[in-house]
């Protein structure tokens, strides 16, 4: 099993939304960027991912998603009424993938970025999310970032 991070802006897609999803279940697409993309295609079913949001008021970690689906062509690259349309990315040869996800766990609590941050030098050293200038929205994450990560989760409790 590995372990990931997937990042949503709460206005756009929040763990609430997935929370009233059907079998609170739904694609994970709109990806974009390549190494995202990379990440995506790596994804097991039976991964765990940490479900993030982003920029709002508190940035941070907000519960847990398993993969129940393996990467396949995204949907929405080609669709023209989409926002996520890829004119270039063709059916045949596909450039963008998604996964599905299944919430597992919505934290209490968030885990603030903040939080996060105050433990780079230590426990999440190198940690992809606290990277300088990281924007993915797709990231690996450790055995032990993991661990340490949701050992603040409960902490919280």
């Amino acid at each position: 099993m590995r372990y990931w991070l997937m990042k949503s802006e709460p206005s756009t897609f929040s763990i609430d939304d997935l929370a009233r999803a059907k079998n609170r279940t739904t694609m994970w697409d709109g990806v974009r960027n390549y190494q995202a993309r990379n990440f995506l295609r790596e994804m097991r079913k039976g991964d765990l991912a940490f479900f993030y949001h982003s920029s709002c008021a508190v940035p941070g970690v907000v519960g847990i998603v398993a993969i129940v689906r393996e990467a396949y062509p995204d949907p929405t690259a080609f669709d023209p009424n989409d926002d996520h349309y890829d004119p270039k990315s063709d059916p045949a040869k596909p450039r963008w993938y998604a996964v599905d996800v299944k919430l597992e766990e919505k934290f209490d609590d968030v885990v603030p970025l903040e939080t996060l941050r105050a433990h780079e030098q230590g426990a999440l050293r190198d940690m992809v999310l606290l990277r300088k200038g990281n924007r993915l929205s797709v990231t690996p994450v450790t055995k032990s970032q993991w661990s340490f990560i949701n050992a603040l989760a409960k902490r919280k409790r």
